[in-house]
């Protein structure tokens, strides 16, 4: 393994926390002990690869996607490239969209290669990778936004919905954004494809050239960053109901597309105490939580 990598059960015995440089995972397997020590013996053994797997291609991940451009060698960098491509033709993409998603998918896989579990997940900082099996379920809490971590909604995903992963967005989260909303959730076949997803989307809720919105060129905050001078959302003030209503607007016609060209299964959108979702799966699929008529809105698109 490399010196950096830090790997601990946590407190509650349960979990698994894995830590190299910018990438934080919890872990967590469930099925017979003997099956869920192999599955985390198999991912930290996996998982002390990883980063430098990835820096060994960050050239090109940081690249926008172009058709011809030369195609990656690792796995994770291969799923991140799958992941982007449907986006190229329409939207500024790099393959970096779909990183923390691929990660979780890889580290997936490799448990389930080694271990009969009943279910599974690996969250990378709120980009989720998910294995069921029939009869098993996940409930998944969606946050108001990454500072305030009060509960605005949950998603219950069962084996039949097809959904393997879940990916968040917004201008408050560790990524930067070219929109405003404060998170987007979006539930996916793959947590790769859910990653690439929540950027467009949290991308499109946006006010163009709207004085509250404070904005600056990506490379004066992060000279290396794949998004170059694009110019990325550093706060946002108040906004009328109006206003956060067609900046909302933008962003369910984006899901909306995705969800269309099967790229997404459903998606929340939420800004200012506004919440929109996208759905065509269950009914019951996501579930608001404390949302009162005074200060939040629930919008079914």
């Amino acid at each position: 393994m490399n010196g950096r990598a830090q790997i601990r059960t946590l407190p509650d015995g349960r979990r698994l926390h894995m830590h190299d440089g910018p990438i934080d995972l919890i872990v967590e397997a469930f099925g017979a002990p003997s099956d869920v020590a192999r599955a985390y013996q198999a991912a930290a053994t996996r998982f002390a690869a990883v980063l430098d797997e990835l820096c060994a291609e960050l050239t090109l991940l940081r690249a926008p996607f172009r058709v011809g451009n030369p195609l990656p060698v690792g796995p994770i960098a291969r799923r991140m490239m799958d992941a982007v491509r449907p986006h190229a033709a329409r939207h500024f993409i790099t393959p970096m969209a779909a990183v923390a998603g691929a990660v979780a998918e890889d580290i997936l896989a490799t448990m389930v290669a080694n271990a009969d579990l009943a279910r599974a997940y690996v969250n990378d900082g709120g980009d989720i990778a998910l294995h069921l099996t029939p009869g098993e379920s996940f409930v998944a809490g969606m946050v108001e936004c990454p500072d305030r971590l009060s509960l605005l909604g949950t998603a219950t995903i069962d084996f039949d919905h097809s959904i393997r992963g879940i990916a968040t967005s917004g201008w408050r989260g560790r990524s930067f954004s070219l929109g405003i909303a404060d998170t987007v959730t979006v539930l996916a076949e793959t947590a790769a494809m859910a990653d690439a997803a929540a950027t467009i989307i949290a991308n499109a809720v946006n006010l163009p050239r709207h004085p509250a919105i404070a904005r600056v060129p990506a490379c004066n905050l992060a000279p290396d960053s794949d998004l170059g001078k694009l110019l990325v959302t550093q706060s946002v003030g108040p906004l009328t109901p109006y206003e956060v209503s067609e900046a909302l607007d933008r962003g369910v016609r984006e899901a909306e597309t995705l969800r269309e060209a099967g790229l997404i299964r459903a998606a929340a959108l939420g800004l200012q105490g506004q919440l929109r979702t996208v759905n065509s799966i269950a009914p019951q699929l996501f579930a608001a939580h404390n949302i009162s008529r005074s200060d939040r809105s629930l919008v079914h698109a």
